[in-house]
């Protein structure tokens, strides 16, 4: 079983890299996936922009749109992956009050709409240590 917590260092494994390399495809893939999105189907992702930002809420869209595809070329690239897995770090800390408003906002539409904004927010913590594990085996 492979260990994914190194001591300093300590030089990484074939399996560690290997690890390591899907992790980060599997970042890269969701990034560049939903980037995209943020494009080709802007709306949904302006209606979760909190209001109190000054400006558009399009901008918003197209500028986090740009950072997730920016992230994803940075962590498919091995050169650039660890700073790919920072910048995924930082990523999905900077839109959590933005799965936080969506929350607020669908507080009064039906049930399974609540459950799916809500269970958004915890699922920032996997994408959260996932990014971590590709910086560490990178």
């Amino acid at each position: 079983m492979t260990s994914f917590r190194s001591a300093p260092g300590t030089a990484l494994t074939d399996t560690d890299r290997r690890a390591g390399e899907r992790a980060a495809h599997r970042l890269a893939a969701l990034l560049g996936g939903v980037g995209v999105l943020h494009f080709v189907a802007p709306g949904p992702f302006d209606s979760i922009i909190p209001v109190e930002l000054p400006g558009s809420a399009r901008t918003y869209t197209y500028a986090s749109g740009v950072a997730e595809l920016a992230t994803a070329g940075l962590l498919a690239a091995p050169a650039t992956r660890r700073l790919g897995a920072t910048a995924a770090v930082a990523l999905f800390l900077a839109v959590f009050p933005g799965n936080l408003n969506m929350v607020r906002l669908w507080w009064d539409k039906p049930w399974i709409m609540r459950i799916a904004a809500i269970a958004r927010l915890p699922l920032q913590i996997p994408m959260i240590t996932e990014a971590l594990k590709v910086r560490r085996l990178s």
